[in-house]
């Protein structure tokens, strides 16, 4: 279960936010001033901060900032005070992401979700090793293997490969994969695509055996077996 810090001094907004997050699933742990907000926060191991900038005892400026020095953990500003100049400070102190009252529950509930898919991505990027099946990619030495055996590939078929690793299971259309591999303002077709898709195939596949990387006509590919 996700746990979730709540740092808000508005005792009724509090227990209200409370009910809806448990509603969800959430296991939540309040405090009502910056002080013991910022203790909690540093004690413990906590998916998700949902702090108010306007606290008694500490601002919650200085709580995030405070936070932000020692720890990694996403911080979802809630405050009354929605300037341009008010947000940029909130996000500048460390924040992840601010959210002006009055918002709607559902509103909050999209933006931690969006904050815990930037963490899966996070940690996906950050695999040192990609795995899948047979192949294996070290993405700290570029070394691809096939079971023991090395594979040699282009900067643009090992690009290719990595992308495909990191979305196996999923389709991609040529588009994407442009995307991600040439670039989105690259001046070239999507035919490119089916070449270098070609060329990554005869490096990797066992002749005889399916394809690590299928073809859905109309759509695109997609690396499963």
């Amino acid at each position: 279960m996700k746990t979730i810090l709540l740092i808000e001094d508005e005792r009724h907004l509090t227990r209200f936010i409370e009910l809806e997050l448990r509603h969800a699933s959430f296991s939540v742990t309040t405090a009502y001033d910056g002080p013991s907000g910022l203790e909690l926060a540093l004690r413990g191991d906590w998916d998700v901060i949902l702090l108010d900038l306007m606290l008694p005892g500490m601002s919650g400026l200085e709580v995030c900032q405070r936070i932000r020095s020692v720890k990694k953990t996403p911080i979802i500003i809630l405050t009354a005070r929605d300037s341009v100049m008010d947000r940029v400070s909130g996000l500048d102190s460390g924040a992840d992401d601010y959210i002006p009252k009055p918002f709607a529950i559902e509103e909050l509930l999209a933006r931690i979700r969006v904050v815990f898919r930037r963490q899966e991505v996070s940690a996906e990027d950050n695999k040192a090793i990609l795995l899948f099946q047979e192949l294996s990619v070290n993405l700290d030495s570029r070394e691809i293997r096939k079971g023991t055996k090395q594979i040699e590939l282009t900067k643009r078929e090992y690009d290719l490969l990595v992308a495909f690793l990191r979305n196996s299971g999923r389709v991609l259309t040529r588009e994407a994969l442009l995307d991600m591999v040439w670039g989105f303002e690259a001046a070239v077709d999507t035919n490119v695509v089916d070449v270098y898709v070609r060329y990554l195939r005869n490096k990797i596949d066992t002749p005889g055996e399916p394809s690590y990387i299928q073809t859905l006509r109309g759509t695109g590919y997609v690396m499963r077996r």
